[in-house]
């Protein structure tokens, strides 16, 4: 039972409710020094976002070294979509002795003197998932937070004296680089800015491009007392080290209006709020009310969580799958309609910094984002948000940034919506939804038995399920440069048709309850006759494991993957019995790593043992052995299937992938990893199919399972 949580930030101090977060910190402890730092701790990033896909992120020492580093990465309606505004603070420490130091990132000397102004930072921890930073700057102890109020375009930067001094001048400047999310570092423009100020309320504009017409980016800061001084600074040739690795544009100008000058004493916390939002909306809620609010809804987070993660690393968990639910702004027909119909438009974003909302990503994280958290009402919102942009049987593979419309390349999300459809209704017994969706579940099927976009269709003669179109790459190993599709996977593919039949299962279930019999025997007939090809086609007895595609563009493909676990890991399995401890074994001695499933088995020629360099290089890689973390929770699926006492062995797998939480984005999960030892992080700092399914194992495997499904 959920307890009774409070109501108001006075009720949080009153109660003492936050007493149950403050456990909840990960902390790393920096030696302070110059040397070290950029190289040791560069690569480790952090992440804060306000549920409408804008967020704040950058290297815990400070460096900028993506494009996409900033204090405030805003989302808006399209045409806009993300939009770079607020880069960071220059901060700068003056003693009474009117000696000066510097906190962090300033001047123009480019990213590895970046590092530079990091050796005074003595600790980096995250509380409730919240960034905070400690310096020891002489004999001041002085500590920054960044907050992002929930549902807003806004960031709070916090910071506050702790020891030593009594009382230190603080210079900060806002520097900022009005860009689309996307653009290369060098289109922030130096000029073309205008500023107007009242007090210590700054507003600065940028010229509208085009459509691009940007609202202004509002600046104020709250302390007792305080000025801004106008200096109109341009910062130029900034390098930004991870983009010149990945082969991008790496070197571009930043801009600032000024800089704010302000007392900071041990009583009086100051803060610099960074916004797009009317004056009235920054004003409504202060600092500290808005730091409360935000501690209060991250407990109310999770009070109603699993039991099994509402502590420690699950509860980390919880907060870090928050990062990735969201309202799609930038669509707001989604809005209209779901508001029309008494809920609201919800989406996920796949992956920080880069991606936007993806229809399989969506599905396959719906469970550990939403069910495992206790965010039913959400996942339903999902589920309804896109079952309305269904198109000829199919859901979009992914929506492009500032969009309105998906696009629908994909094979296998619209199997997926099966999948979190029934997921979502086994855990919640919600008959109204499913009844409304029915109509459009059985259309998908009528679609796909009868042939709908980039060839995908059922074959005729065996029943299976087959996809391909010149140019697309339709299945999750989709990766594609200058034209080159990495691994088309034309054909059958295993997953697809484990997605397949597991999908017609479904519905058989569903439109028999639903009284329509011979939609149901129809159904079920044809399930089994794509049960019984799959098992013919697919099974490889010389591998002892499933081929991954047959009749593909040079026939059957033994490769090793780990696409055969859907065929053991779904609620249907369409593969025999017989087969299953052969493909486990298999999985697990040529392809389970401490953090996730390799892509593709060591002994294939075209394995690559690492994910590094330009794109094309990445690219090559992708699918070709780097791990994925997200594959742990299909392997712990098909295990627990065929060893369903073994939640102890299942648990063992799971527990070497939770050091992570200490790498790349503290508190959160990569997207994939290297192949071979060490296993460096790659790709997404933090990826929602990989937070949700370790997160969903955690949940399925943990002593305090949540009853059984309905």
């Amino acid at each position: 039972m959920t307890p009774d949580l409070p109501h108001t930030a006075a009720d949080v101090v009153a109660q003492g409710y936050l007493a149950a977060l403050d456990p909840l910190v990960r902390r790393l402890s920096l030696a302070p020094g110059t040397a070290p730092m950029l190289e040791e701790h560069g690569g480790r990033e952090w992440l804060v976002t306000n549920g409408l896909g804008g967020y704040a992120s950058g290297t815990v020492v400070g460096a900028l070294t993506r494009r996409f580093h900033g204090l405030l990465i805003a989302a808006f309606p399209s045409p806009l979509g993300r939009t770079m505004l607020l880069t960071h603070l220059e901060e700068r420490v003056t003693f009474r002795d009117g000696s000066q130091e510097w906190l962090g990132l300033h001047g123009t000397r480019g990213a590895l003197a970046q590092a530079d102004a990091a050796r005074h930072l003595e600790e980096f921890r995250l509380e409730a998932g919240l960034p905070v930073w400690r310096y020891r700057v002489r004999d001041a102890v002085i500590e920054k937070r960044v907050l992002m109020p929930h549902g807003q375009n806004t960031v709070h930067v916090t910071y506050t004296l702790h020891g030593g001094a009594r009382k230190v001048r603080l210079s900060l400047r806002p520097v900022v680089g009005f860009r689309p999310h996307e653009a290369p570092v060098d289109h922030s423009p130096v000029d073309g800015y205008t500023v107007s100020a009242r007090g210590r309320r700054i507003e600065v504009r940028a010229e509208s491009q085009g459509e691009r017409e940007l609202p202004p980016l509002r600046l104020v800061l709250h302390a007792t007392q305080g000025t801004f001084m106008f200096d109109n600074q341009a910062i130029r040739d900034v390098r930004y080290l991870v983009e010149e690795r990945r082969g991008y544009d790496h070197a571009g100008p930043l801009w600032s209006p000024g800089r704010f000058r302000v007392e900071l004493t041990r009583r009086a916390p100051v803060t610099v709020i960074a916004s797009t939002e009317a004056w009235d909306t920054i004003a409504a809620v202060n600092p500290e009310e808005a730091w409360l609010m935000e501690r209060t809804r991250r407990m109310r987070l999770l009070a109603h969580a699993a039991p099994a993660v509402r502590t420690g690393v699950g509860a980390e968990l919880v907060l870090a799958a928050d990062q990735f639910l969201m309202t799609p702004i930038s669509r707001t027909h989604d809005q209209v309609r779901a508001r029309a119909s008494g809920g609201q438009a919800r989406s996920v974003i796949a992956g920080y910094h880069w991606f936007t909302d993806w229809g399989r990503d969506t599905m396959i994280s719906l469970e550990g984002l939403t069910l495992c958290t206790g965010r039913t009402q959400e996942a339903r919102d999902i589920l309804r948000t896109f079952a309305y942009h269904v198109r000829d049987g199919l859901i979009p593979n992914m929506f492009p940034e500032g969009g309105h419309e998906g696009l629908y390349h994909t094979a296998d999300a619209t199997l997926w919506f099966f999948h979190a459809v029934d997921r979502y209704y086994r855990h919640t017994g919600d008959d109204l939804l499913l009844k409304e969706l029915l109509p459009t579940l059985r259309r998908i099927v009528h679609a796909h038995r009868a042939g709908t976009r980039f060839g995908i269709g059922v074959d005729a003669e065996d029943g299976l399920l087959r996809q391909g179109a010149e140019g697309y790459q339709l299945t999750w190993m989709d990766a594609k440069v200058d034209g080159w599709v990495v691994t088309p996977r034309r054909g059958k593919a295993v997953e697809i048709n484990a997605l397949w039949y597991n999908a017609v299962r479904l519905l058989a279930e569903w439109t028999g309850d639903a009284g329509d019999h011979a939609l149901r025997d129809d159904l079920t007939t044809y399930a089994e006759r794509v049960r019984d090809a799959f098992n013919r086609r697919f099974w490889n007895a010389a591998t002892g494991h499933l081929f991954d595609v047959v009749d593909g563009e040079q026939g059957d493909d033994a490769a090793c993957r780990p696409n055969q676990l859907f065929a053991i890991a779904l609620p249907h399995p369409v593969l025999d019995r017989q087969h299953w401890a052969s493909v486990l074994h298999v999985a697990r001695e040529r392809l389970l790593t401490p953090v996730g499933l390799r892509s593709l088995s060591q002994d294939h020629p075209d394995y690559k043992r690492q994910y590094f360099g330009d794109l094309r290089t990445r690219d090559a890689a992708y699918h070709q052995g780097t791990v994925w973390g997200w594959l742990i929770g299909p392997f712990i699926d098909a295990w627990l299937a065929a060893y369903p006492d073994d939640l102890d062995g299942a648990r063992r797998f799971i527990e070497p992938a939770l050091p992570h939480l200490d790498e790349a984005c503290i508190g959160s999960v990569s997207e994939i990893f290297d192949a071979e030892a060490p296993f460096a992080p790659r790709g997404c700092i933090a990826q929602a199919w990989s937070v949700a399914e370790l997160l969903r194992v955690l949940v399925r495997t943990s002593a305090s399972r949540p009853a059984p499904p309905r």
